[in-house]
């Protein structure tokens, strides 16, 4: 039962971890953060870009931060290493 515990102690300041990871993506002057949790944080555009391009650009740097996030997450995950037999 303590092994249960100590384990979803381990999620937890995992998740905790993880939410305080964060990721920038500038394209053209268009930033993108996004956390941990894959949530967007910020958003800054570039008004000098017609809107056409401010979508494609700010389509690209959400997709790119999300895969960067997701890299970071993951590597993250593996270091944090093996959570027992909990289901994970």
């Amino acid at each position: 039962m303590f092994d249960k515990l100590k384990q979803l102690k381990k999620l937890k300041d995992l998740q905790k971890s993880l939410g305080r990871e964060k990721t920038d993506v500038e394209k053209n002057g268009i930033k993108v953060t996004i956390n941990g949790n894959i949530e967007i944080e910020s958003i800054t555009l570039n008004p000098e870009l017609d809107f056409s391009r401010q979508e494609r650009v700010l389509k690209d740097c959400i997709n790119d931060a999300v895969r960067k996030i997701q890299f970071t997450v993951a590597k993250k995950m593996q270091e944090f290493g093996n959570l027992g037999n909990f289901g994970l």
